[in-house]
């Protein structure tokens, strides 16, 4: 399947955190851990690995042989978990290009990919995928660039490191801040940097204020952040369209409904994310100064 070059879609496959939580109280908003898709100028971009790859797998069947570059935010196993599933990743013929920061530890993108499908937690080793893989360390803070697209990164406030990214694009920008934790006294600059006029930014809000600063059960520390951390980001930094993101595994259905009707309040151009949630970027005018703004919004149909 050719990818058509004026297009700027983001694509939601997998968007709960920490583990995945399939059952009958998740069904609308969907249980698969985060993996995103952007498809832009005619590349096809995924970021994160989770359970959520698996099923864009799937769909990908369909139109080989791929070409797609895979960024991943960190190795913890909820962004990782997928990518042993990745069908298209053992056919002949396809080729994927996958980025990744260098742990603290030393530990490369390729290293921690190939350890977690390694005896005895995987039966089969990543050296029997068939597809072409080309794996790259990203340098933290410096951007890279695919023909006219540019992606930048930020580091993020996660135990053991994460990184955010912004890919920009004909003047178009998409922000995904996946996973990480506000500080208590200001607002993070690296995340403002992602996240600057962003026409979408996709933000980890993991928790609400009152799990958070629970005195019985905090989660400060944990590494995650709440909707009301991420409208303080959205209206400082000027972002068009925010979505909420990275749904904590006991957030279930009607829960996250009414977080949504909360959040809308304070800021109205917002969406929870869900797994079939489709964003087109487009065009809102034409001129030499050409913003964008997100005017189609629709599910796409995602099977098992």
């Amino acid at each position: 399947m050719l990818l058509k070059k004026n297009q700027f879609t983001i694509i939601f496959w997998g968007v709960r955190g920490s583990i995945a939580c399939p059952g009958t109280e998740t069904v609308r908003y969907g249980g698969n851990t985060p993996c995103l898709e952007m498809r832009v100028g005619g590349h096809r971009l995924i970021f994160d690995g989770g359970t959520g790859l698996r099923v864009l797998g799937q769909s990908l069947l369909s139109q080989m042989p791929i070409n797609a570059h895979m960024l991943f935010t960190h190795t913890h196993w909820d962004h990782i978990q997928g990518f042993p599933f990745f069908t298209p990743a053992f056919v002949k013929n396809n080729r994927f290009h996958i980025y990744g920061p260098v742990a603290p530890n030393g530990s490369t993108i390729q290293q921690r990919l190939n350890d977690q499908m390694l005896n005895p937690n995987f039966p089969v080793p990543l050296q029997i995928m068939g597809s072409e893989l080309n794996f790259f360390d990203l340098e933290i803070g410096r951007p890279i660039q695919i023909d006219d697209i540019l992606i930048e990164n930020a580091l993020l406030n996660h135990p053991g490191e994460a990184i955010g990214y912004r890919v920009n694009w004909q003047g178009y920008s998409a922000a995904y801040v996946s996973d990480t934790e506000h500080f208590p006294d200001r607002l993070d600059e690296n995340v403002l940097f992602l996240a600057r006029r962003a026409d979408v930014l996709i933000y980890d809000a993991t928790y609400t204020d009152e799990e958070y600063y629970s005195e019985k059960s905090s989660k400060i520390g944990w590494g995650h952040s709440t909707w009301q951390e991420a409208i303080k980001i959205a209206q400082t930094a000027q972002v068009k369209k925010l979505v909420i993101f990275h749904h904590d595994p006991l957030h279930n259905d009607d829960f996250l409904d009414k977080v949504g009707e909360q959040v809308a309040e304070k800021f109205p151009n917002s969406l929870m994310a869900r797994e079939g949630l489709s964003i087109q970027l487009m065009p809102a005018f034409n001129g030499p100064e050409n913003n964008s703004e997100v005017n189609t919004v629709k599910e796409v149909k995602i099977s098992a």
